[in-house]
This record gives C-alpha cells, structure tokens and sequence, in this order.
C-alpha cells in the first residue's frame, strides 16, 4: 500500500509509530478486532510479557495476509497493557519483534495501559485497521 505518512513538525519526530497515515481513496478497510498474545490453551502461567507481544503482532499479521494483505498494509494499531512498566522495561525486545515482523515501518499507533483484558493471562492486546488492494 502506498501510505503518506504525517508528522507535523510541530509535533517533534516520532520515535516507534507515526502519528498520521494518509490513505489512497482506492482499496478496502481491514478492521482487525483485538488480539491479544496469550492462547486458551496456554498452561496457567502467563508467557513473558514481550511473547505475548510478538505473538499479538503475529495474530493480527495473520488476519491482514488472510485478506490478501502485507505488514505494509497496516495503517493505524491501538495497543493494550495491562502493565506499562513490564512495556517501558521490554521496549529493546519488542522493538526486536517489531522489525522482524514490520522492518522499519511505522504505522500510526497508540499504546494505552488498560486494567484488565477479557482473555484471562493476557497482558497485551492489539487491534488494527488495513487497507488493502489501493495502489502500489
């Protein structure tokens, strides 16, 4: 997909996401519901925090390719944990989880620290919005 991304300068230089991505008018919206890193099938204790995130990013990766979609093609994420703290002290891991997964590419994201999460265990959660089939 051929994003334009915006960040104002006023705003500073973003560092991990960007803060607006214009799309073309041609292609189709993908809205992938939360997905969260943590499987039913999991033993009872939770998996590291920075699996559960790689794990989140690889469910909504599968969603996007199963709609004939790529990485690329992922315009904007919220991010859901349940500890900012086990966030901020993973950040070098999950920035590892990211390029393998993204590259350098930065869709426009939020990170928000929530309570809880409805999947018992889980402690990240990821939604997302592709557009996919527009111009190359």
């Amino acid at each position: 997909m051929s994003f334009t991304i915006v960040n104002p300068e006023e705003l500073g230089a973003p560092r991990g996401w960007s803060n607006g991505i214009l799309v073309p008018r041609e292609g189709r919206h993908l809205f992938v519901a939360g997905q969260t890193g943590w499987d039913g099938e999991a033993s009872a204790s939770a998996a590291p925090f920075e699996l559960q995130f790689a794990r989140a990013l690889d469910k909504v990766l599968a969603v996007v390719r199963a709609a004939g979609g790529t990485p690329a093609d992922v315009a904007r994420m919220v991010v859901y944990v349940t500890d900012l703290a086990a966030y901020r002290a993973s950040r070098k891991a999950l920035g590892d989880a990211w390029r393998a997964r993204f590259g350098s590419y930065y869709p426009a994201m939020a990170l928000l620290e929530v309570k809880g999460l409805v999947d018992g265990g889980a402690l990240v959660e990821i939604e997302a919005t592709a557009v996919i089939g527009g111009p190359r």
